[in-house]
């Protein structure tokens, strides 16, 4: 069987990712099965640019069919930030505690105390060399007054989602239907899947 490698090294983004790609017809495979491979700098401007760079990378690392996304929050009060700096917020090793405080100092100096937001998701599909995929995932909602809920991950706490009246931390059960991962990974499969169908005729 093909291989597919989900070039990610997060335990809670495979978590997300892994359950969304059920039945595609390639062995999954992570970074943790390969020898450790340095990151590829984060340097694009756009979460579409770094999710390319990322997938070229790594498959050009591995020879593999290879996945990458690159996401995180964007708060209109911010003018768009954290971005793609998401992750890097504070830091690379800033603790989300941390990156919370920091995004309600700065919307406070905004003066605003809450915000539309959205999470996004781009993602690029590599084969020897070349993008034979990319699909980009959204979800809508704002910056809850304050962290609540103990499920999800990353910023999942202070992002309120409105249609169901909790943060995407509250609901994390419930958070695969409608996140932003979610939706663009659900794109990846039925490209996967109608490319075997296509194979196979």
């Amino acid at each position: 069987m093909a291989r597919l490698l989900i070039a990610t090294t997060s335990r809670d983004k495979l978590r997300e990712i892994e359950p969304l790609l059920g039945g595609v017809p390639y062995e999954l495979a992570t970074l943790a099965d390969y020898p450790p491979m340095a990151p590829p700098p984060e340097t694009g401007r756009t979460f579409a640019e770094n999710a390319r760079a990322k997938a070229l990378a790594y498959a050009a690392a591995t020879g593999e069919l290879t996945v990458a996304e690159d996401s995180g929050l964007e708060i209109d009060a911010l003018g768009g930030a954290p971005g793609v700096e998401s992750a890097r917020l504070g830091g690379a090793d800033a603790p989300y505690p941390q990156k919370f405080r920091l995004i309600y100092d700065q919307l406070r100096a905004t003066g605003a105390t809450t915000s539309p937001a959205r999470f996004v998701c781009a993602l690029a599909l590599v084969r020897r060399g070349t993008v034979i995929f990319e699909a980009r995932g959204t979800v809508e909602g704002r910056i809850a007054p304050e962290p609540r809920g103990a499920g999800g991950f990353g910023y999942d706490p202070i992002f309120f989602y409105p249609p169901f009246g909790r943060t995407l931390a509250e609901a994390a059960g419930r958070k695969s239907a409608v996140s932003h991962r979610g939706e663009a990974f659900r794109a990846l499969r039925a490209f996967l899947m109608g490319k075997a169908e296509r194979q196979g005729r």
